[in-house]
């Protein structure tokens, strides 16, 4: 079949404002929404500019607006768009760099701002440290995040207030602030609990919705919250 591939294009050389593109591609329903960049900038267009590692959903590297949701592209077919038009478009809220690449540097700096690695208080052990299962299973959830950005990129807390840290931030502090060997969830919590904090978070479930891991990232934040809550008791 023929697929119309509507793109936002923006090249900060040479245009004064982002502007809509169409290529005419031929596909397979099987064929991912990659599969149909990869044909426009190989064979029409070749300055046309997105990211792209893994292409197998882990990297988490070509997150874009995809008909209007976020999504990986490596990651949704055309035959689940059930349609012959597909528009494509830069994360929203962060700077555009060139076409579908986005700035994800404000996005790292707030990942790096809930101290995201593990800080135990005592002394190395001379193995590895132990953990329950059942301790392992409380954050479980939230080492399956690949940082792409769709969660806290479909926020609308986030796009109106740019400072707020976001739900990847949160996931990302959630996995060490409910971590058995980690020592430093009150430092967490104290970080998360400021205006720009895990506060900001309106319940409205996008961040949810737009996770390609599947990730019940709002029942995290919410854990967050009472932790802090009780912290503060």
């Amino acid at each position: 079949m023929q697929i119309e591939l509507r793109i936002l294009r923006f090249d900060p050389e040479r245009d004064q404002k982002p502007h809509e593109e169409s290529y005419k591609v031929e596909a397979s329903p099987m064929d991912r929404v990659l599969d149909l960049l990869h044909k426009v900038k190989y064979e029409q267009d070749g300055t046309l500019t997105f990211r792209r590692s893994c292409a197998h959903g882990v990297c988490g590297s070509d997150a874009m607006l995809i008909n209007g949701r976020n999504r990986l592209a490596c990651k949704i077919r055309v035959d689940q768009l059930k349609g012959k038009r597909i528009t494509v478009a830069p994360l929203p809220g962060l700077p555009v760099t060139k076409d579908l690449v986005v700035d994800m540097d404000s996005f790292f700096a707030k990942f790096r701002s809930v101290q995201p690695y593990l800080q135990p208080g005592d002394p190395d052990p001379e193995r590895e440290r132990r953990q329950a299962a059942e301790d392992r299973a409380k954050f479980d959830d939230t080492t399956k995040c690949i940082l792409c950005a769709a969660c806290t990129t479909s926020c609308p807390s986030f796009w109106a207030q740019p400072s707020y840290v976001g739900p990847a931030a949160i996931v990302n502090a959630h996995r060490f602030i409910f971590d058995s060997r980690d020592d430093a969830a009150e430092a967490r919590l104290e970080i998360l609990a400021d205006s720009d904090g895990v506060w900001r978070c309106r319940t409205i479930f996008n961040c949810t919705d737009a996770c390609p891991r599947g990730i019940h990232i709002t029942q995290a934040i919410l854990e967050v919250s009472s932790k802090i809550v009780e912290h503060h008791a």
